[in-house]
């Protein structure tokens, strides 16, 4: 059988725009004349002679061996992916949280230090305040909007910085290009969950950030069926963290490989609606005599909207707002929604909606929501394809039933 390696998965001669990428940026690993990729499913494939199977079996990152070290399908996502963070290579597993903890993990050891922002993601906070502690692993955890913390922060064990922008839920941002800058010179490993603003709206790498996670889950995915995780990344830092991943064994089943591919086909068109509208209704929100306050990159009241002009192309789905009349108010705003979806995740078709402090109540403290920005009259809105008018008509009744409670 012919071995398609890693390195020759992505085109080499011609640059293409992001359009042009999430249709033909697997074209190399074509199997056959299908214009639609076929669903490899298999969990072993077969080896044509003893020679063959040494190879497939002592290959890194084989193709085709065994699904867990890597599958064919997955493959041809994974060449899209490092084309669109433009990165060497990519790797593809079985949800955001299975990257970012396979990616860690790989990387440290007893006796380093790493330096985690205070606001991330709750799981990525998680990992970072308990599980690495637990095997000898020191971490400082720093206001990723306090450039001198971060670098006041740095010790000569220093091994990686866990970054994250924007970030969920509070949409505040990290420079990326200025942390990069403080770590490379000192063989710091930088790492960034680019998930809230996707490839095609920051590129990470290209500010000189060394591995870009995501839970493709989200805008690769698009549809809000499936999970999925990636990293993208060299292809040395590759090869460690698949070692690892072999070991973890956070798999994505070729099925959901296939969904996320025909996710990505669609990404530009999909996102650019969801940019649109969502700059449109943050803006709309701004002015409603019902909202204390709106949180969105792109708008000028952002208190960090130079920096994202700076590195982000466009802003993304994730609005976060604050309703005047504190958790009772909130709680029956969201519950007035009838377009907006009550649910959690971002960065698919149809508009989600969730009342954080309700949200994570269970599993954070008071103590870390309050660390991590959240009130109890926050909501976190992922904007989708729909009509913005019938948008702004959803969320304007669900305020107007406010002013008679």
């Amino acid at each position: 059988m012919k071995v398609v390696t890693p390195s020759s998965a992505n085109h080499t001669d011609t640059q293409w725009h992001d359009e042009t990428t999430v249709l033909h940026g697997d074209a190399a690993l074509a199997c056959d004349s299908s214009v639609v990729a076929p669903i490899q499913y298999s969990a072993t494939f077969r080896a044509d002679t003893p020679a063959d199977f040494a190879d497939m079996a002592n290959m890194p990152r084989p193709p085709a061996f065994y699904t867990r070290y890597g599958n064919p399908v997955h493959k041809r996502v994974e060449a899209i992916l490092a084309e669109l963070e433009g990165t060497e290579t990519a790797l593809l597993m079985a949800s955001g949280m299975g990257a970012i903890s396979t990616t860690v993990l790989s990387l440290v050891s007893r006796g380093d230090h790493v330096i985690a922002q205070k606001r991330h993601y709750m799981s990525t906070s998680k990992l970072f305040e308990e599980v690495l502690p637990r095997f000898g692993v020191e971490v400082s955890i720093v206001d990723q909007t306090d450039l001198a913390a971060m670098a006041a922060a740095i010790r000569p064990e220093t091994r990686l910085i866990m970054l994250e922008t924007p970030v969920n839920p509070t949409l505040s941002l990290t420079d990326l290009a200025a942390v990069a800058a403080m770590a490379r010179p000192r063989n710091i490993i930088t790492i960034a969950d680019n998930t809230f603003a996707s490839p095609l709206n920051q590129k990470p790498h290209a500010l000189g950030i060394d591995i870009v996670v995501h839970s493709a889950t989200k805008y690769f995915g698009g549809h809000h069926d499936i999970t999925a995780g990636a990293v993208c990344c060299s292809a040395a830092h590759a090869e460690l963290i698949w070692k690892m991943h072999v070991t973890l064994g956070s798999v994505l089943s070729p099925m959901d490989a296939w969904l996320l591919l025909r996710g990505l086909r669609t990404l530009p068109l999909r996102l650019e609606r969801i940019n649109a509208n969502a700059l449109a209704l943050a803006g709309w929100l701004e002015n409603q005599p019902r909202i204390e306050r709106v949180f969105y990159p792109g708008l000028a009241s952002h208190p960090q909207h130079d920096l994202a002009l700076r590195q982000m192309k466009g802003f993304g789905a994730v609005i976060a707002f604050s309703i005047k009349g504190g958790f009772d108010m909130t709680s029956q705003f969201v519950a007035s929604l009838k377009l907006a979806t009550h649910a959690v995740s971002l960065g698919g078709v149809e508009t989600l909606i969730v009342h954080t402090a309700a949200m994570w109540a269970g599993t954070m403290t008071e103590a870390q929501m309050q660390s991590a920005g959240i009130e109890a009259n926050f909501v976190r809105m992922s904007v989708g394809v729909e009509h913005i008018e019938d948008l702004k008509a959803d969320l304007g009744s669900a305020l107007a039933a406010l002013e008679h409670a």
